[in-house]
């Protein structure tokens, strides 16, 4: 089985970034979402992209979103793909797909069967799904929390869509989710802080290594 591929979330410093690219991530999720505490302003996200250059991927993640936000995101962050984390329909991901050129990641919260079966209404939309946690209804986050779910429930996700795994994978547990899941894409945020939104650097470098030995 090929090695599943690396998403480090929520980089906002430089050190963050430079550990993600040393430890051989292949993607820097850049957060913009202002109640987030791993949100980058449009200057901090230029600052990152000419840092990085060609040596890893940049997704910007979005919550429900206008076009005037991506517009600055996506040239700012010189993004290679926009993740959708709000409640974003079909119709509006494909939207954003169409107007921006750009693969579209959309971020799916998992808590019963019915949210694994909602992927199937994306065929066409997303490029890829990202499953996560479903955080609790009083939570102003969408994601970061460090919630996970039961990884079982992916056993029955329709198929023929790309997809990722997301919430609560950790240098401790993220081999385990690639044996269990068998995901192509894994994705981490809060499984790799010391704080919220203080990445560890040693905890990213133990994030991939251990993705590469599952």
């Amino acid at each position: 089985m090929p090695t599943s591929q690396i998403k480090i979330c929520g980089v906002s410093t430089s050190d963050a970034l430079d550990a993600a690219i040393k430890s051989r991530a292949d993607y820097a999720g850049l957060v913009f979402f202002a109640p987030s505490p791993r949100n980058v302003s449009v200057r901090d996200a230029a600052a990152l992209a000419e840092r990085s250059g060609e040596q890893i991927g940049r997704v910007g993640l979005f919550v429900d979103p206008g076009d005037a936000l991506l517009a600055d995101g996506v040239q700012a962050g010189r993004l290679d793909a926009i993740q959708l984390h709000g409640e974003e329909t079909p119709a509006r991901a494909a939207q954003v797909r169409a107007r921006f050129g750009l693969p579209v990641w959309k971020a799916l919260p998992v808590a019963s069967a019915s949210d694994v079966a909602r992927a199937a209404e994306y065929a066409g939309a997303a490029d890829m799904i990202l499953f996560d946690a479903k955080t609790p209804k009083d939570s102003d986050l969408p994601g970061g929390m460090g919630l996970k779910f039961d990884w079982s429930l992916l056993d029955a996700r329709p198929k023929g869509i790309a997809w990722g795994l997301a919430g609560g994978l950790t240098p401790s547990n993220v081999s385990e989710a690639i044996r269990r899941t068998g995901a192509p894409l894994v994705d981490t945020s809060s499984g790799v802080e010391k704080a919220p939104g203080a990445k560890d650097v040693d905890l990213i470098r133990a994030f991939c290594e251990a993705v590469r030995s599952a």
